[in-house]
């Protein structure tokens, strides 16, 4: 009885200095908690509307990386759709990019599945895609791993694999254009929204002169011939307001890609579509064919062009990236059939 009275004792105080413990932190610390909170809701919460939201992982020999995959509703027995990979910015994940981009929407409505690779916070601490650091190998590992991604989803789901195009914004559109450039014949169509053209840095310190605008863009290993037969078009949407990756590296890679195409440029066309923010647009194409367009927003920053409201890298002002990258792929799965 006694030892029963004793233990007793020693849980009612640990338990006062828990209740106590609990009070000092959530008075000092109570933002941060939520925040947390917050953030750890978003991951697990899907972006709004129908469909399937399916969490997955890839592994290999080099690592592991989760994905998220959007599935319309309604897909029938035998029905292949068309694929868009879409690779996150830095301090994003798969959910928040979906949240931001809402290509989902478009994805419900235009019957495509969209997968979205996720880096792995160990990999990078800001979630940042390595797309830089070829030098001690990296930035070709995380390309392995999500063409890994991307075989799985291409083997488990009804995807078209003649109809496979891929995005990014940043980090990500850098990263898409690096997997672009080492597999060429395996997408109809690349994006790259406020990116780094490949070829530009091999480690950190260069990244940070790309950054800028200060780093050559090395020219792409094609030529006209292997341009036509392997290579997908290109486009190109950077804001001429972005402080962060300089608007030089978008002309760089719709460059890099006409060079080696040998394609000329048209004529830009301004276009603005309600009270969004104008763009000026330009299509550059051999013998008629289109090999890269580049987007410039007038006013745009480092963020997704007319993306969701309240939203980080996002801006809800601009034309609607979004439907752009989609229309843009969907001219290529239409002429390459």
């Amino acid at each position: 009885m006694k030892k029963r009275l004793r233990t007793s004792a020693w849980a009612k105080s640990f338990e006062r200095n828990f209740v106590a413990m609990t009070r000092l932190a959530t008075a000092s610390g109570s933002r941060v908690l939520t925040n947390t909170l917050e953030t750890a809701m978003a991951k697990r919460t899907p972006p709004p509307g129908a469909g399937a939201w399916t969490p997955g992982i890839v592994m290999s020999a080099t690592g592991a990386r989760r994905f998220r995959l959007y599935r319309p509703p309604g897909i029938t027995f035998g029905e292949r759709l068309p694929l868009m990979v879409m690779l996150h910015g830095c301090r994003q994940d798969a959910n928040s990019f979906a949240a931001s981009t809402r290509m989902n929407r478009i994805a419900m409505r235009e019957r495509f599945l969209v997968l979205y690779p996720e880096q792995d916070r160990l990999a990078n601490a800001q979630g940042c895609w390595n797309w830089f650091d070829t030098a001690s190998g990296r930035a070709q590992k995380e390309t392995a791993l999500i063409m890994r991604a991307i075989d799985q989803v291409c083997l488990l789901y009804p995807v078209d694999r003649t109809r496979l195009a891929i995005a990014g914004l940043s980090a990500g559109a850098s990263m898409a254009a690096f997997l672009v450039n080492r597999h060429p014949g395996r997408f109809k169509a690349v994006v790259m929204h406020s990116g780094i053209p490949p070829g530009t840095a091999h480690s950190t310190l260069s990244a940070l002169g790309a950054m800028h605008g200060h780093r050559p863009t090395m020219p792409l290993p094609a030529t006209p011939s292997t341009m036509e037969a392997h290579w997908p078009p290109l486009l190109v949407i950077h804001g001429d307001a972005d402080a962060v990756v300089s608007p030089r590296n978008g002309q760089a890679a719709v460059q890099a890609w006409a060079r080696a195409a040998g394609a000329r440029a048209s004529d830009a066309r301004s276009v603005q579509r309600g009270k969004r923010y104008p763009m000026l647009v330009t299509d550059f194409k051999r013998n008629g064919s289109m090999v890269a367009t580049l987007v410039a927003v007038d006013g745009l920053a480092h963020a997704w062009s007319g993306g969701a409201a309240s939203k980080p890298f996002s801006d809800v002002r601009g034309p609607d990236a979004s439907r752009m990258a989609w229309a843009f792929a969907a001219r290529q799965f239409r002429s390459a059939a």
